[in-house]
């Protein structure tokens, strides 16, 4: 079956909500919600398709866009490739031209909304920032939550708390005083053992390689979900077990790992055309690195040094 490949948009207000279009009741997947966009004709860059198509949608024209993330999705009567640009400018003001319903989402409640299940990723990624930030392993609580307070002030809204060195009882009481910090402002993201999480409400788990290559059951409902990739075999499970978003790494060389063989930016994007979630880079990359990441089709960028250095950290 001939995979369609189609242009599609998560258009961001100046507000910061997302523009939804609703489908008409005689479409496919119909009386669902979606991301604006339509079939990449033939002869058409992805650009010029984007523009077109959200110009005959919407009423609109593309003044800044980039890649998002691309999904591969298999239906019953088609497969389709949905190329998703992220577009935070446009001429014109946003209407329904073909009498479809929209509304304007802020990003947490897009969960609230009934969506084909090829968009679901998509949804996953209009709700994650660009940056994934990881803490150092040789941190102390202490330091740790002096540069968490920090990092929320300039904007970090996704932290992955992993602080190996520490006892059972220290993580979960540091993890607790983090995720107070967090409330309301940015997702936490737990590693060790999936009871943790019922001792840490808003919380996400975050599944180290092990972890995820010895999971077994159903993921836990309502927690976000993410895990450590490293090849095509650990995306693959990611992919059966639905996780949120992932890291893959080692992308480039890196000071805390130097034995490590780098995956280097060709093979990461093959790696990513098989990934079925966003995907952060993980690796010797810092936010320079973002524009290279999102042409390659990742989500944006996992780092340590390459973001806490940002805010103080040694």
């Amino acid at each position: 079956m001939k995979r369609i490949h189609v242009m599609a948009a998560v258009i961001v207000g100046s507000d910061g909500r997302i523009l939804l279009a609703k489908r008409a009741a005689n479409q496919h997947q119909g009386g669902l919600w979606e991301f604006p966009g339509g079939k990449c004709e033939a002869g058409e860059t992805r650009e010029q398709a984007l523009d077109r198509e959200l110009h005959e949608e919407l009423g609109i024209r593309v003044t800044a866009a980039r890649p998002l993330i691309q999904v591969s999705h298999d239906y019953a009567d088609k497969s389709v490739l949905l190329d998703v640009w992220r577009v935070t400018g446009f001429s014109g003001e946003p209407h329904g031209a073909e009498g479809q319903p929209l509304a304007w989402v802020a990003p947490p409640a897009l969960s609230d909304y009934r969506f084909p299940a090829a968009n679901l990723p998509i949804v996953s990624a209009a709700q994650l920032p660009d940056c994934y930030w990881v803490t150092a392993p040789e941190w102390t609580a202490e330091h740790a939550l002096a540069q968490l307070t920090q990092a929320l002030a300039v904007g970090a809204a996704l932290i992955y708390w992993r602080l190996p060195q520490l006892s059972a009882a220290a993580y979960l009481h540091c993890a607790q005083q983090a995720a107070a910090l967090c409330a309301g402002r940015a997702q936490l993201m737990l590693h060790g053992e999936q009871a943790l999480l019922a001792q840490v409400p808003g919380a996400g788990w975050h599944l180290s390689a092990a972890q995820l290559q010895g999971f077994q059951g159903e993921r836990p409902a309502g927690v976000r979900m993410a895990a450590s990739c490293h090849d095509a075999a650990e995306l693959a499970l990611a992919n059966q077990l639905g996780v949120d978003f992932v890291t893959l790494s080692p992308l480039l060389q890196t000071a805390s790992h130097p034995e490590a063989e780098p995956l280097g930016w060709a093979q990461a994007e093959q790696l990513l055309k098989q990934c079925l979630s966003p995907a952060y880079l993980l690796g010797g990359v810092s936010p320079a690195d973002l524009p290279q990441a999102w042409q390659v089709g990742a989500q944006g960028i996992a780092a340590i040094r390459g973001l806490w250095r940002g805010v103080g950290a040694a």
